[in-house]
């Protein structure tokens, strides 16, 4: 692509599908600006769709293929691919292979994918990491509807006049969605927004009334609502004629006793509010699918949906929002194991029959194969014995990490197609495959409203790279399925795809893209965003206001759940409760997200949320260290001291991996329970015990080398020229110059040194060719710096960098609050004094801070409610 030409392509994050700008530079990089003309966010980006042009240089990147760590030929190594899987299927049937693949993956990726496995392997062993994150509402959807179809779209957030959030974190997680909404509630200040959340989270700060039920309860607080809307004569007479069910459900609600951690007011005022407004939207994540009655959670909201008739019609409706790119389009070509392609049934004799004819496929598994976490205990058991991972990284996100570490060790042979080989599932891999990335491949992608936009490539192919599409095929040939697999293009595979849901189309089903099949290659390559069903009588638009469903009786099935406790429990031995989740800034394992310097300035190393109450009876210390420990792992966190958690609960993000913080690997400590019916794990409620981790040395440091110390506790997080650190031990150094040395790859350096035996601090430079190389930091406590400015000093000409902080002529601006416009804390709360602001607005005319994604605003009324009464007693 010519530098300075724009190019529109599609954000490479969350399921919000953000339409974004590109224009090359020329050298490898691009300037990256939100899509006015995209439906999604009418131009909005968030702080990580707007560093997306920092993660594209090529530093890490894995280039050419490998086999056991040494370089190879495409040849060698698909033919090495080939032959394994095609001994392996000889030797134990199809079903002892297994495709892993990804939401990051496009959607012609995934129909590859997914005809190879099921259609010409004949195996269904194929699953998704989206299964971590949208499995339950997909089996909710299919009870109740017939269908995993989305009722709603995006425009019904600012339609509404009541929006319910339920386990959504929508400021951190879908910051532009967020931003619709306030948008929406700032034009219309009557409309309301509830937050059904354990934790206080940023979304709150827009929230009219926060929920903080207790972790797992959303099905009793829901049966509750059921159960009142029948009491307050609120059912639709008119709509129950398209619901089965009804009696059953509501006996179900009323009979339900479990607990929801509320008072009965609150639960009064929520109840009130949701009944007496007609226009609700109910939006909902992953605090209520990941969970071991997630999709009983899912039905608990969709029943009183139905009940109401409050489906399907602008303003209202239930409204999952998925998490990563393409879970939409993965779920469309039929990337889950229970599964087809265009939301065809696998269990359906007619589909499968449809498909292998459609394909043209010598067979076709009839029952559904293994999810994600049995696949895995599948392979620790030694029944599957070639696995292709794809774009994922399962060591470090699936539940019982280690194990799941530990099986892919072992496994017989292993294929991992990446960007990068530094992952902890790339570094297990007998076959490494460079995969094409973000910018450098072309396809389509569906977010959470069903619209379908284009992801184009914009940079060249890096080395010797491919498009996993392409990847796909070539292995589907060398297998012997030449004329199947015989693709010289996504749109191909698109237009084969899309011929296909017109036939799903005319088996019931509610996927159907079938005018889109006639597209040229021209008209694939200007495909505008567009909103399925596109046919010839119909495009986008709701479903459901006219009753009519995909279920044999062409109703709709409400379902009688009753609440019940997580799978784990907490006892004596693991009292708490863990929650996990993401950050504002990064994004699952920080393979791309990790590499924005700007992106690691908020919150650079993992955490853990513990109550005030309980930190002081553990005897554990604001910004100390915390021991955290379940029955299946340990890790070691930053301890972050607030209320925003409950007595008994505890938080961490689960971002960082063994490449950035080997002991921050919180889903190592998450148990392998699953939702019996969408196999969904529970990661939301995972019983732990804490104890202060006796660290006798803190350290912080900046260095131009990446290596990890060999210390107990190392974080590392990218920033301009090379990385900063947080580090502690049990046993301090002997010598820190020496530490220091060997810690950063740097033998030969001048050293500079400030110590102080007696307060048992160091300070150490390593200076080469006058510049500094890595600067060290380290005491009996944590290390009260100023790491911003130390930071930016890294490979300054001067060793003035142990002093810590800026001298008087040049401001510390702190830690950096808002990430979209790198604002500092401490510039922000000068601004507020020095220039009397007294609202977030103020501060966003100020300084800029919280006027792009708003992800920071609710961090700006805190600083702001911190910083006024000062101004008010001055």
């Amino acid at each position: 692509m010519r530098a300075g030409t724009e190019v529109r392509t599609t954000c490479a994050y969350c399921g919000v599908g953000c339409g974004v700008i590109a224009t090359p530079d020329g050298k490898g990089g691009a300037a990256i600006k939100g899509d006015t003309d995209h439906p999604a966010n009418r131009g909005r980006l968030c702080s990580k769709g707007l560093a997306l042009g920092e993660t594209l240089g090529l530093e890490g990147r894995l280039l050419s293929p490998r086999i056991n760590g040494r370089d190879a030929g495409w040849d060698e190594a698909l033919d090495l691919v080939a032959a394994r899987f095609r001994k392996t299927i000889a030797e134990h049937g199809p079903d002892a292979v297994a495709f892993y693949v990804s939401g990051q993956l496009l959607s012609e990726d995934y129909y590859v994918a997914n005809k190879l496995m099921k259609g010409f392997i004949g195996s269904a062993n194929i699953d998704s990491n989206s299964r971590l994150c949208m499995a339950s509402t997909v089996a909710g959807h299919r009870r109740a509807f017939g269908t995993d179809t989305v009722p709603g779209v995006y425009e019904d957030l600012e339609e509404a006049d009541l929006v319910v959030l339920v386990g959504s974190n929508l400021a951190w997680c879908h910051p532009v969605l967020y931003q619709r909404i306030a948008a929406a509630k700032q034009a219309r200040p009557a409309m309301r927004v509830v937050n059904i959340d354990p934790r206080r989270t940023a979304t709150c700060d827009l929230a009219d009334l926060h929920l903080a039920i207790d972790p797992g309860a959303d099905v009793a607080l829901f049966n509750r609502l059921l159960a009142r809307i029948a009491d307050a004569g609120a059912l639709s007479a008119e709509f129950s004629a398209h619901v089965e069910g009804l009696e059953e459900s509501l006996a179900a609600a009323r009979a339900d006793q479990g607990r929801t951690g509320l008072g009965e007011a609150e639960i009064a005022t929520f109840l009130d509010l949701w009944i007496r407004t007609e226009k609700v939207v109910t939006v909902y994540s992953q605090g209520v699918n990941q969970s071991t009655s997630g999709t009983d959670k899912v039905n608990a909201i969709l029943n009183c949906h139905l009940s109401t008739g409050r489906i399907g019609r602008p303003g209202m409706g239930p409204f999952s929002i998925t998490g990563q790119p393409n879970a939409m389009g993965g779920r469309e070509v039929g990337g889950l194991a229970n599964m087809l392609a265009c939301h065809l049934d696998i269990e359906d004799p007619a589909h499968r029959s449809l498909v292998r004819s459609f394909w043209d496929a010598p067979t076709m598994p009839e029952k559904p194969g293994l999810k994600a976490v049995e696949m895995f205990r599948a392979v620790a058991e030694g029944r599957i014995k070639a696995l292709w991972i794809m774009g994922s990284n399962p060591a470090a996100t699936l539940p019982d990490a280690d194990a799941v570490r530990g099986a892919i060790a072992a496994c017989d042979f292993v294929v991992v197609s990446d960007l990068f080989a530094t992952t902890d599932t790339a570094r297990l891999a007998d076959v490494l495959l460079p995969a094409a990335g973000w910018g450098e491949k072309d396809g389509t992608v569906t977010n959470s409203d069903r619209t379908i936009s284009r992801q184009r490539g914009f940079l060249p192919l890096p080395g010797s790279a491919r498009p996993d599409w392409a990847i796909l095929a070539e292995v589907g040939r060398r297998m012997g399925w030449k004329a199947a697999f015989d693709y010289a293009s996504p749109a191909e595979i698109f237009l084969e795809y899309a011929a296909l849901s017109g036939h799903a189309a005319a088996q019931g089903r509610d996927f159907d893209i079938s005018a889109l099949c006639g597209l040229d290659r021209s008209g694939y390559d200007a495909l505008a965003p567009v909103r399925w069903p596109v046919t010839a009588t119909r495009r986008g638009g709701r479903f459901f206001a006219d009753g009519a469903f995909f279920t044999p009786a062409g109703k709709a099935r409400m379902l009688p759940v009753t609440s019940r406790a997580a799978s784990g429990h907490v006892d004596v031995e693991a009292p708490f409760v863990l929650n996990t989740g993401r950050i504002r800034d990064q994004w699952h394992t920080m393979t791309r997200s990790g590499r924005a310097p700007r992106l690691n300035r908020h919150l650079a190393e993992p955490f853990l949320e513990i109550h005030p109450d309980d930190a002081d009876r553990l005897g554990i210390r604001a910004a100390h260290l915390v021991e955290v420990e379940s029955r299946h792992g340990r890790a070691i966190l930053r301890a972050m001291v607030t209320d925003r958690v409950s007595p008994g609960q505890v938080f961490a993000p689960m971002h960082w991996t063994a490449e950035h913080a080997p002991t921050g690997r919180i889903d190592a400590l998450v148990a392998p329970f699953t939702d019996p019916i969408s196999g969904q794990p529970e990661s939301k409620a995972c019983p732990v015990a804490l104890r202060p981790y006796a660290a006798t040395w803190f350290g912080f440091a900046v260095t131009t080398t990446g290596a990890l110390p060999a210390t107990d506790y190392v974080a590392r997080a990218r920033i301009a020229g090379g990385w900063r650190m947080e580090l502690a031990g049990a046993e301090p150094p002997r010598d820190w110059e020496a530490f220091a040395r060997e810690a950063f790859g740097l033998p030969d350096a001048e050293a500079v040194i400030v110590a102080d035996a007696a307060r048992g601090t160091a300070r150490v430079a390593l200076v080469r060719d006058g510049r500094v190389q890595a600067a060290l930091f380290a005491g009996p406590g944590p290390v009260a710096v100023s790491r911003e400015h130390v930071a930016s000093q890294l490979e300054g000409a001067r060793p003035e960098i142990l002093s810590g902080r800026p001298n008087a002529n040049r401001p510390d601006p702190g830690a950096t609050l808002c990430s979209c416009f790198g604002i500092g804390v401490n510039t922000i709360a000068q601004a507020i004094a020095s220039q009397g602001l007294l609202s977030v607005e103020a501060i966003g005319s100020a300084l800029g801070a919280g006027t792009n994604c708003g992800s920071c605003r609710p961090e700006l009324a805190t600083l702001l409610m911190r910083c006024t009464p000062r101004i008010a007693a001055e």
